[in-house]
Order: C-alpha cells, then sequence, then structure tokens
C-alpha cells in the first residue's frame, strides 16, 4: 500500500513554517497552499475571511464530508512604541510570555516591509539588574529590541513601523537524521503538510472518492472561528486535523497519531471516533486515544457555530505545544495512513 511521502511532507512543510502567517496576516501562505494545489489541477476558491477551499468530486455528491486543518499560527502585534526605541508587544492566540522570550522575530509593517528582532525582557542583563530573573514574564516588562539604529519612537515610526503591526516568531526549524522535525508552527502546518500531500497522492492514483470531499485550510483557527463558516448544507462529516497535545496524564506521543475524545468543548462524535479506531485497527496504524482539556479546534467552532455534522478530531502527536514544538515522521506518516483510509470509507450513517 502505497502512501504520502514522508520526505515530501518534510520538506513541504519545512516551507510552510517558514512562512509568516500569524493569524491576522495568512495571505502569503494561502497563496503559498493555491499555488501548490494549482500545479496538481485542484480548482480551489477562497473564502471571505481568506481561508482556502479545495474540493474533490465523488462518487455520492448528496452527502458530503469536509477536512480541515489551519495554517494560522501563534504571534503578535505591535502594541506601543516605547520612548527608548522598544517595542510592545499584543499577543494573538493562546500562549505564554516566557515561550517567546530570547525569540527573534520579524516585525511587517502596513507598507510591507520587515524588520527583525529579538523579544527580550526588560530586565534582561544580570549585570545591571539584580532581579533580571524574578521579574514576571508579561506584557509590561517584555520588548522586542528592533535590529535597526533607533533610540526613540520618532526614530521607530520613520521606518514606518506602527501600532498594529503583525510580529512573526523565527520557526528555527529543523529536521533531524533521527526523523524528528522541530520548529514553532507545527501546530497546524504539520497537518496542512499531511493534508496537501493526502490531495497529491489522491491525484496520482485517479482515486474516485465515495463522497464529495472538501479540504478547507483555515485561516483563523488560533482565535477561535477559521473553521466554522462555509460547510455545505450536503456536509454529513467534518474532520478536523490538528495537533495532539502532550503532557503529564496524557498518552498522545510523537510517533502515533492522535484520535481525540474530548477537549474543552466536550466528547467528539462518538461513532465517528469508534470509526476512525476500527480503521487504524484494520490497516495496523498506530494510534492514541486522548482527551485535551485546554483545547478547541475547527471542528468544535463548526459545532457552536450550529452546523447539524458529525465532528472529529485527530492528528500527529506535538511535543510542547505553542512553544518549541517536536514530532516524529512516523507520527506524521500514521497521520497520513489513516487520513487515506478514512477519506475511502463509508459514512458512519
Amino acid at each position: 500500500m502505497a502512501y504520502p511521502n514522508t520526505e515530501e511532507t518534510f520538506s513541504l512543510l519545512k516551507d510552510l513554517v517558514s512562512i509568516p502567517s500569524p493569524s491576522g496576516n495568512t495571505k502569503e501562505v494561502i497563496t503559498y497552499v493555491e499555488k501548490f494545489l494549482a500545479e496538481l489541477e485542484i480548482q480551489t476558491r477562497r473564502n471571505r475571511k481568506g481561508g482556502l477551499i479545495a474540493t474533490l468530486e465523488g462518487k455520492d455528491s448528496s452527502r458530503h464530508r469536509m477536512l480541515t486543518a489551519h495554517v494560522d499560527t501563534l504571534g503578535a502585534m505591535v502594541k506601543e512604541i516605547k520612548p527608548s526605541g522598544r517595542l510592545k508587544i499584543d499577543l494573538i492566540g493562546g500562549f505564554k510570555y516566557n515561550s517567546i522570550e530570547g525569540e527573534y522575530c520579524q516585525i511587517e509593517t502596513s507598507s510591507g516591509k520587515k524588520y527583525t528582532g529579538t523579544i527580550l525582557m526588560h530586565q534582561t542583563s544580570v549585570h545591571v539588574y539584580k532581579d533580571a530573573g524574578k521579574k514576571e514574564r508579561n506584557q509590561e516588562n517584555m520588548e522586542i529590541r528592533i535590529d535597526e539604529k533607533v533610540h526613540t519612537a520618532e526614530e521607530v515610526r520613520a521606518l514606518g513601523v506602527e501600532v498594529g503591526d503583525f510580529v512573526s516568531f523565527d520557526p528555527r526549524v529543523e529536521i533531524t537524521p533521527s526523523g524528528y522535525i522541530k520548529s514553532r508552527h507545527l501546530d497546524d502546518k504539520a497537518s496542512v503538510a499531511i493534508l496537501l500531500q493526502l490531495i497529491k497522492q489522491i491525484k496520482a492514483e485517479n482515486i474516485l472518492l465515495p463522497y464529495t470531499t472538501h479540504f478547507l485550510i483555515s485561516n483563523n483557527e488560533e482565535i477561535g472561528y477559521g473553521g466554522n463558516s462555509n460547510i455545505t448544507p450536503e456536509t454529513v462529516e467534518y474532520l478536523a486535523v490538528d495537533m495532539g497535545a502532550m503532557g503529564d496524564g496524557q498518552s498522545t506521543d510523537e510517533y502515533t497519531v492522535s484520535i481525540c475524545v474530548k477537549d474543552a468543548s466536550g466528547p467528539y462524535h462518538y461513532e465517528l471516533r469508534k470509526h476512525l479506531v476500527r480503521l487504524a485497527e484494520e490497516h495496523n496504524i498506530e494510534y492514541k486515544l486522548d482527551i485535551y482539556p485546554f483545547y478547541g479546534s475547527d471542528a468544535s467552532a463548526a459545532i457552536r457555530s450550529g452546523h447539524d455534522i458529525i465532528h472529529g478530531l485527530i492528528g500527529p502527536g506535538i511535543d510542547s505545544s505553542h512553544a518549541f514544538e517536536r514530532t516524529h515522521q512516523t507520527s506524521i506518516e500514521n497521520t497520513a495512513k489513516l487520513l487515506y483510509h478514512y477519506i475511502q470509507s463509508d459514512l458512519i450513517q
């Protein structure tokens, strides 16, 4: 059985994480995905929110499936230009300030100019600040040091930098000989890469899917509403492909596909979950069932918005989510295999 090529998926993933795309500023990465699919002769359309939808016609066009993964990431905005020429920031997405301390970043102005910088505590130097290690990592104490010769707010504004400019974080992507990929923004660009490779595989093998299937590359998941629209009335099943979260008490690991049974929004559809487990066991796919206590997905957003659908959530296991993330090629492979069989299976009702 041929599955999407993992090396190609890693190469695609490396490209994706290297394109800055904090929620609210995703046009460049959506264009990249659009071009990738156009080269496969897959027709796409953009929704008004800026997300991308690809549709593959199936044998049955009266009942549809929808799969989604999100290409938007965590990031920040310029909150204030300080008199010193440093920048105060406001966070985009659910993460903590300590997870970006010391990180290289990029500031993009509204005119498209880009400047690099570093996110630091104001009280960083231990040679000056006696309590440097004790200060709280928060908006008040953290700032961006711009890599330009600026010492005042006026000099910063002369560069074109202003309140509301987007800040993205250096992904620092690396693929190791032992099969790991470590990078920021594997949430959820790992899943986007998997879905794109899946579409490529379907096209290469001339597979006619049993049902018309939509693929939504959403661009507002990190702020809660990426996948709650553009769901056709014919859609029966809606599967979000997003990271599996690891930590104390979790069964998710970096080597299997994680099948979510419940998150902060409540349980996912029981029969769809059992269907996914059956597929995994029938095809020798390694999986883990898990609950994510502080988590929501595009599928749960779709349910909250009132759509009458069956919803599920699976994805590769990601270590250190919303910080210095890592996964292994086997987790990518197991997720890709489960999706390959899922989209060719019967609906559960």
